[in-house]
């Protein structure tokens, strides 16, 4: 894998259908076109510094697993312990079911006639995506490449038919500073805010869990993930430029409602399948990443002695972890059939955010450890990860507030780990430090 599939994969796993909900959550509740831009290029560049953070950590850990591998070297296996178990049983078959559900309400937009049987949809999505990540690196990726180009490509042609040919106007950014009348009190809305757009940029990090199947990750897969998170903050930002010329800011009452008026101002009745259109191409290539990537974390706990080895076989022809990736498949359809999108994303959110900032602070730890100047540094050090650390930690808080049941539900689950990691090291399995 070389620079533009690993950019393919921040991308294409980055923007999912956080950016048709997102914007209309941020007008809505800073009711200001100038907090919405500017709370979308602060969080960009907090995570900016968050993507500067991990190039330096992938150049100095160039093996698959990701996260996993940073916070076994900063802090020890027990802490990688228990970010691996939340991420096979919570984060990443949680992440693939919400997507598949949000997908779905899409697709019986595009397919009427399907309309009540959207948990079939997901499945199937989840299944076919996971099908064709098993059919080989090679063929996942240039499948994925094309639907990240087109996505992209998709996504701009919305924003530039919306001047060209929309139905919108330039009095809907005036009065472009000030607040309109009631709006929410404005520590809340930048609370809200906060929350929306750093889950917009979620799992840029999950790039690095392939760094073992790069040519080049030390230098290859930093420039990637810093160019990929750049390019996300760009289509963000002119997204809801365009969301915005086409509606009011009066009218984000809601996220679907929001879209649906978008596209009618686009292209009239015909607006609405096409947004959705592009919504199905959207989660689809995030869907594809996420199920290529999140199984080389398995494989790199199975080497550890942490997970079963069985997961570490590789399919003997397309060397893909088809074992791996089925039990990842069939844990996101039990998540599928069980609960609804808030519920999931609900659950998982706060644990696996807190798993992020102990790997970004751990560079910290690694930095004072070494003997020799990795091949990418983080530009403005310490300053870079001491910033997204502190964005994390703002936004766990945030939606510990706002959901502490979930939030503790996804905490209780993580911890069941800590006996199952005691009867490993009990056993002798483990490798590395405890």
């Amino acid at each position: 894998m070389g620079f533009w599939s690993a950019g393919a994969l921040v991308v294409g796993h980055t923007m999912g259908v956080g950016i048709f909900l997102t914007p209309a959550e941020l007008i809505g509740a800073l009711a200001s076109p100038a907090l919405t831009f500017g709370l979308w290029l602060g969080c960009g560049a907090f995570v900016l510094a968050g993507a500067l953070t991990f190039g330096e950590l992938a150049s100095r850990y160039p093996l698959a697993g990701g996260l996993y591998v940073y916070l076994r070297e900063a802090w020890g296996s027990r802490v990688a312990f228990l970010y691996g178990w939340q991420s096979l049983l919570v984060m990443d078959p949680g992440v693939t079911a919400a997507l598949a559900i949000g997908l779905s309400a899409y697709l019986v937009v595009l397919w009427p006639a399907a309309a009540g049987h959207e948990r079939a949809l997901a499945l199937a999505t989840v299944w076919t995506l996971a099908i064709l990540s098993m059919a080989g690196l090679r063929l996942s990726t240039r499948a994925l490449n094309a639907m990240t180009g087109l996505k992209v490509l998709a996504l701009l042609a919305v924003v530039v038919s919306a001047f060209a040919v929309g139905d919108g106007n330039w009095s809907h950014f005036s009065p472009f500073f000030a607040r309109r009348a009631g709006a929410p009190p404005i520590g809340e809305a930048l609370g809200l805010g906060l929350i929306g757009a750093f889950y917009s940029f979620g799992g840029f990090w999950e790039a690095s869990r392939v760094a073992g199947e790069m040519r080049d990750p030390r230098r290859e897969l930093p420039r990637a993930l810093t160019l990929g998170v750049a390019a996300v903050t760009a289509v963000y930002i002119l997204t809801t430029l365009a969301f915005l010329y086409l509606v009011p800011a009066e009218q984000a009452t809601s996220a679907s409602a929001f879209a649906q008026r978008a596209g009618e101002a686009l292209l009239g009745r015909s607006g609405a399948p096409a947004l959705a259109g592009v919504v199905v191409i959207s989660v689809v290539a995030s869907v594809l990443a996420l199920l290529l990537m999140a199984p080389r974390l398995y494989l790199a706990m199975s080497v550890d002695g942490l997970f079963p080895a069985a997961l570490a076989r590789l399919h003997p022809r397309t060397k893909a972890p088809a074992r791996a990736t089925a039990l990842l498949a069939s844990i996101a359809s039990v998540f599928v059939v069980s609960g609804s999108f808030s519920q999931i994303v609900a659950l998982f959110m706060c644990t696996t955010l807190l798993f992020i900032g102990l790997a970004a602070a751990g560079l910290f730890a690694v930095r004072g450890r070494a003997t020799r100047a990795p091949a990418f540094g983080a530009t403005g050090y310490p300053a870079t990860p001491a910033l997204f650390v502190l964005l994390v930690l703002a936004v766990v808080v945030l939606i510990a507030l706002a959901r502490p049941l979930p939030a503790l539900a996804g905490f209780a689950l993580m911890l069941i780990g800590l006996p199952v990691h005691g009867a490993l090291a009990a056993r002798g399995t483990l490798d590395g430090p405890p």
